[in-house]
């Protein structure tokens, strides 16, 4: 046993591994140690703190330790555990997706409020469920964005891209955990080269990396792209930088270059007074604002995450 050769409680474990992080400087520190105690063991926090005294066998101990050392090396806790919470939904994530981070609600919160707005000005008093609705989710990694939206909006038809299969196999996992797969369309493209707005058997050939369809039109298109410039790199915390996957991380050397491209094949895929939701960089917004201020835009803001960072930039195509 790594933390020990006799049998220990729970309290004990958690508090050799807590400290074993704390000396490799792991950030959140306590919290990683407490998931992966979790995780080790099986159970859920309600658990811990009502089962301090409780011993902990060899085997599990051993695994415990074994995840601690893991993570003081430099493994994210996501990773170990195989998942992460995002919208109150248990997500699986793997070195293949982008761990999904609190920030990004922002863009659920603004896409929901934009989508309400919308309704109001058209008469609709009903509440918000998505009948009808078109809506694609660019680059959607594990599937967060598309998953949580269509929890929101029951109604809603939804399409989620992404250049990498591995990525969609992890998001397509997530959506039949959450049953919701019905109505996503998984379809493998770079942004939205290979999108139309497809049956799920034309989705099922898209996926297949099918050539593209006739121009799509969406109420609503959404993405978190890649954003960190490569000359960044070397400022990124370990976690990030040697384990989450590149092809999510990087856009560019400067990290905004991928918006244009993007920007341009939104206003050709949305509907008149459709949305536009994207999550920014800590510094891109100054590079990437000036690009809606085109005639197709209308309607631009920018929503600040809890640090203050302008994260969401929103628009509506005239």
């Amino acid at each position: 046993m790594s933390g020990g050769e006799k049998q220990m409680d729970v309290r004990t474990a958690l508090r050799q591994g807590l400290a074993q992080l704390r000396e490799a400087k792991v950030p959140s520190f306590t919290l990683a140690a407490e998931l992966l105690l979790l995780h080790a063991l099986g159970r859920d926090r309600t658990w811990l703190y009502a089962h301090a005294e409780e011993q902990v066998s060899c085997v599990d101990a051993d695994r415990f330790f074994a995840l601690i050392a893991r993570r003081a090396r430099g493994e994210p806790t996501q990773h170990l555990t195989g998942q992460q919470e995002f919208w109150g939904l248990q997500l699986e994530v793997t070195p293949d997706v982008l761990i999904p981070r609190p920030e990004t609600e922002h863009v659920i919160e603004v896409a929901l409020d934009r989508l309400a707005v919308g309704q109001r000005r058209a008469g609709r008093k009903q509440a918000l469920t998505g009948e009808g609705l078109q809506i694609a989710d660019i680059g959607t990694g594990s599937g967060c964005i598309a998953i949580a939206l269509a929890k929101e909006l029951p109604s809603a038809t939804i399409y989620a891209t992404d250049i990498s299969s591995a990525a969609l196999s992890v998001a397509q996992r997530n959506a039949q955990h959450h049953s919701v797969s019905q109505r996503i369309h998984f379809i493998e493209s770079n942004l939205l080269e290979r999108v139309s707005i497809a049956g799920p058997q034309q989705a099922a050939h898209l996926l297949g990396k099918a050539a593209p369809h006739e121009s799509a039109s969406f109420h609503l298109i959404a993405s978190n792209p890649p954003y960190i410039g490569r000359r960044e790199a070397a400022t990124l915390m370990r976690e990030v930088r040697d384990h989450e996957p590149e092809i999510a991380l990087y856009g560019g050397e400067e990290g905004y270059e991928l918006y244009a491209d993007l920007i341009a094949q939104a206003a050709a895929h949305l509907k008149p007074a459709g949305i536009l939701v994207l999550e920014l960089g800590h510094s891109s917004l100054p590079a990437v604002q000036p690009l809606l201020d085109a005639p197709a835009w209308t309607n631009v803001g920018v929503t600040n995450d809890l640090a203050g960072i302008p994260r969401v930039l929103a628009a509506e195509r005239l």
